[in-house]
């Protein structure tokens, strides 16, 4: 289905809103593709494939709102759609809060992020990939016994959005990835690990071979879990989990839950909530981003700013609706996010673990242990005891804990070493000290 299609059923749900006596409306059409690929232990095991259609639309009467979904794109049932909103507003409450954002913030003259990237891959040619970054990973070392699979996915879609402001925009996108994840057997003490890419464009990806390499080589080195002494110690976060850390900053300064008054980073604005060193700033406009968009999901255009800047807090993450309940405007993150890029402080991932001299690296994290209303934290982790710079052997069944407001304040270094491309970019990050309980 292509674009002017889409834009045409969002002009018609809009039009029959307003015939239905609705002060405003938004719409949102997608249509979407996707193939997804995955063998084991060299045979194709499971080959599915996606089409997913859908049209959301949000009406609104005064300060009433209703809101009805559907996946058929046929004349009568977008005309259902309609009526369900409108009956559905009715019968809420009124919320002052409620509405379009301001029509003066709406995007004007969006660019092209060079976001759509479509490939053509057959089943045989996504199996045969698939096999190679199984094979890579199978051969590191012969104690890889055994694997949970390789998959290569791809996946393509476009979306249009509307409201009665007049705003009308949207485009394609594209998505494509390839992982592994395989299992190290040694006096019948088994291990796993696993490793990924993904892109825009397939182009900009790791090789398949590359990828299983990395997933073996990420397998092999967590054989020979030793056991450590609960204490006090530094703690460097992986790359990859590094990002989760930014996560929790990010909810803790999301709309809902500053409204809700549920974030430890309330009344922040201004003031210093992490180390001079962190600096954080989100970049919507970078092409081929994997969270790039030139509006939100208001049509609320996006701009380049710092959210952290030498460790003070210059702004939230707001959409239209949690904006007027703070008293404030919306900043174009309905929707969430917009690549975060986060500053490195020029070291590399052995300088990261020189500087850290004993301690523990962390490159799994398990459970949901974090309380957004205190910033406590305490997570179940593995991952591997380091001294002298050096790391040592495997940790497993471990607890770090401590509180994420303090943890922020007492990052000493942030890597260089961010696993490209990323919606949020951060190297491995470096923290002064933490609770490690051992079992």
């Amino acid at each position: 289905m292509d674009q002017a299609s889409l834009k045409q059923i969002s002009e018609d749900a809009l039009k029959l809103a307003k015939q239905a006596g609705a002060s405003d409306a938004e719409v949102d059409v997608s249509f979407g593709t996707g193939q997804n690929v995955s063998v084991r232990k060299g045979e194709t095991e499971n080959i599915e494939y996606n089409r997913d259609k859908g049209i959301s639309l949000t009406v609104f009467f005064g300060h009433k709102k209703g809101y009805a979904n559907s996946s058929d794109f046929s004349p009568q049932a977008i005309k259902d759609t309609v009526n369900a909103a409108c009956n559905i507003a009715k019968f809420t409450a009124e919320d002052p809060f409620f509405g379009l954002a301001d029509a003066a913030l709406m995007a004007q003259n969006t660019q092209d992020l060079d976001l759509y990237h479509p490939r053509q891959l057959s089943v045989e040619e996504a199996s045969e990939l698939a096999k190679q970054c199984e094979a890579a990973a199978l051969a590191v070392d012969p104690r890889i016994k055994n694997s949970e699979g390789a998959n290569v996915s791809l996946s393509e879609g476009r979306f249009v959005y509307a409201n009665t402001h007049g705003f009308i925009g949207g485009y394609p996108s594209s998505r494509h990835s390839i992982s592994c994840s395989v299992i190290a057997e040694v006096s019948g003490a088994m291990q796993r690990d696993y490793w990924y890419t993904n892109a825009r464009d397939a182009r900009d990806m790791a090789s398949a071979e590359a990828v299983g390499l990395r997933a073996g080589q990420r397998t092999v080195r967590r054989l020979g879990v030793k056991p450590i002494k609960t204490g006090q110690y530094p703690v460097l976060f992986e790359a990859p989990l590094a990002s989760g850390l930014i996560s929790s900053l990010i909810s803790a300064i999301s709309g809902g839950n500053l409204y809700r008054k549920s974030s430890f980073l309330l009344d922040s604005l201004g003031q210093q909530i992490a180390a001079p060193l962190l600096n954080i700033e989100e970049l919507p406009h970078v092409n081929k981003g994997l969270a790039s968009s030139p509006f939100d999901n208001e049509g609320v255009v996006t701009k380049p700013r710092m959210l952290v800047e030498n460790g003070v807090l210059q702004g939230y993450m707001l959409s239209s609706y949690s904006a007027r309940k703070l008293g404030l405007e919306t900043t174009g993150n309905a929707g969430g996010a917009h690549n975060l890029v986060i500053q490195d402080t020029q070291q590399n991932f052995d300088e990261l673990l020189a500087m850290m001299g004993t301690g523990v690296l962390v490159t799994e994290v398990l459970g949901h242990g974090l309380n957004m209303v205190t910033g406590d934290y305490s997570r179940g982790a593995a991952g591997f005891w380091v001294e002298n710079g050096e790391v040592i052997h495997p940790v497993e069944e471990i607890t770090i804990a401590g509180n994420i407001k303090d943890m922020l304040k007492h990052i000493v270094a942030v890597g260089n070493d961010a696993v490209l491309p990323s919606a949020k970019q951060t190297g491995s990050i470096l923290i002064e000290q933490m609770t490690v309980a051992a079992k």
